[in-house]
């Protein structure tokens, strides 16, 4: 890892337009990179197109989900290429029952636009949980809050900052 940010003036389209997470991580002096792309509206997966359009293993690339656990919204945080597993989401954080999330409410409660939602800087702090996985890694790469943005940082960065539970939560 670079152990530094990159400063929005260093990638032009993005002047003046940081994210709620980016926000967060400069607050913090959290060490992260910075990595855009330019985002296909028509891909099929937002997560393996980031992976692609970096170069990255997509073992790296984490995707953030909401789900419903017991009427409450929880993140769920897992490799691009693994599906949330819902029962191990929902016994991460004490409860019995869980189901995705809708779009709307997902979106209401981070702010952040689906495809583009950063486990970083949500508008209501949610219960988190952080696959395992994650820890295997120096570095790994998630949403920074916009669609074709990614930032990479520490996991156990991620873990403190969204105060996340660390489970075995991907299928």
């Amino acid at each position: 890892m670079q152990g530094r940010a990159i400063p929005d003036r260093k990638l032009p389209h993005m002047a003046g337009k940081g994210t709620p997470g980016t926000a967060l991580l400069a607050k913090q002096k959290v060490p992260h990179t910075l990595h855009s792309y330019a985002h296909d509206p028509r891909a099929a997966s937002y997560g393996l197109e980031a992976a692609e359009a970096l170069g990255l293993e997509p073992t790296r690339v984490f995707k953030t989900l909401l789900a419903d656990v017991d009427g409450s919204l929880t993140v769920g945080i897992v490799p691009v290429t693994a599906q949330l597993d819902l029962k191990a989401l929902a016994a991460a954080v004490g409860g019995k029952k869980a189901r995705m999330a809708e779009v709307a409410a997902a979106e209401r409660a981070t702010g952040y636009v689906a495809g583009g939602i950063s486990p970083l800087g949500q508008r209501k702090r949610l219960p988190t949980v952080l696959d395992s996985s994650a820890l295997g890694f120096e570095t790994l790469f998630c949403s920074a809050g916009r669609r074709g943005l990614e930032v990479e940082l520490a996991p156990q960065d991620l873990v403190r900052l969204t105060g996340a539970v660390v489970a075995e939560i991907a299928a």
